[in-house]
């Protein structure tokens, strides 16, 4: 009986802590998501008929990330357009990562959404996303917390969760990868630009060997049948002059999706326009479908291929990887016959 007591004493307290402590976490949350909005910039308006610039805050059990929306002008009610994930590199922000690599002129032209989420900097000091950080579950965590920018943004902006792809830089770039391996039916298309391919690092040490092409990458965990149906297609970009990520990291990223996918390689063919940066293309096709298509730009340092020259990571010689981004996921968005 005193043993049922002490039990029954036990549990009550035990609940009444529990209580206590979801309340005082859930006011703990409430406050940093109210800090976190004061601070953020207000929605404004670009200039007349350019479309919304719109801030908003994912929340989740990792914490909080801000992020930035742009919202091309005239969009008709009940109508839900494709959306662009666009998770920027090192030492870069949604605002900066948007001026670079101007996928909003784009997104105004062809009418998208682009989502900008960003990484905190007392999470990396340096603004990267965590992506190799997956013994902790760190990595996990901000993949957690874009997700649940997507889900704000498909629900409270009317997105189409059926036509969504996810697009990096650098470290932003393992990011989307990561979060493709994780949750490959909810995009419809993947662009690596000069990135390293996802199992290919797990630790902060690991990745700088890895960003230097000296470490393996792991095969995905998915059979060909299964990749083929219901796993994205991937672009890679990657300049053959970069000396931060070694192209050899696009190769193997390449080459992993069509491996997975049960895919061969096409011949490579050259193609440039004007006096950009000329290109090598590799497409890997499994059935007649790209599953992977392998863009290796001479000339090509470690920053945006076609990006504004003006920017930090840009570089406006190369070809447009904005506009061969988008070409890539609106083929993906099309009914597949």
């Amino acid at each position: 009986m005193r043993k049922r007591l002490r039990t029954s004493v036990w549990t009550k307290s035990f609940s009444r802590g529990l209580v206590a402590m979801t309340r005082l976490a859930r006011a703990s949350g409430t406050r940093l998501l109210a800090d976190s909005i004061k601070r953020a910039p207000a929605a404004r308006k670009l200039a007349a008929g350019a479309g919304t610039w719109l801030p908003g805050v994912a929340v989740g059990t990792s914490g909080l990330r801000r992020y930035r929306l742009y919202r091309p002008p005239g969009i008709r009610l009940g109508e839900r357009l494709p959306l662009l994930v666009m998770l920027h590199g090192c030492g870069q922000d949604a605002n900066s990562f948007a001026a670079s690599t101007r996928m909003n002129r784009m997104a105004q032209r062809e009418r998208f959404m682009v989502l900008y989420p960003e990484q905190d900097r007392l999470a990396n000091g340096q603004g990267c996303w965590n992506w190799f950080d997956t013994g902790n579950g760190r990595a996990y965590g901000e993949a957690a917390l874009i997700m649940q920018a997507i889900d704000q943004v498909c629900l409270l902006q009317f997105a189409d969760p059926r036509r969504v792809a996810i697009i990096g830089l650098s470290a932003g770039a393992s990011m989307a990868a990561l979060l493709v391996t994780r949750h490959p039916g909810r995009f419809k298309a993947l662009v690596m630009h000069s990135g390293v391919p996802p199992g290919t690092a797990n630790s902060g040490l690991s990745a700088l060997v890895a960003m230097q092409g000296h470490r393996p990458t792991l095969p995905l965990a998915a059979t060909p049948g299964t990749m083929a149906a219901d796993w994205p297609a991937l672009l890679v970009i990657h300049g053959a002059a970069d000396t931060v990520v070694s192209p050899r990291n696009g190769q193997a990223a390449a080459q992993a999706w069509a491996q997975a996918a049960g895919a061969l390689a096409g011949q490579a063919r050259s193609v440039q326009r004007g006096k950009r940066y000329p290109m090598s293309v590799t497409d890997f096709k499994r059935a007649g479908h790209t599953v992977a298509t392998l863009v290796a730009v001479d000339g090509l340092a470690h920053a945006w291929s076609g990006g504004a020259a003006s920017k930090p990571y840009g570089d406006g010689q190369g070809p447009d990887a904005s506009r061969m981004a988008w070409a890539f996921a609106a083929r993906q968005f099309r009914p597949q016959a």
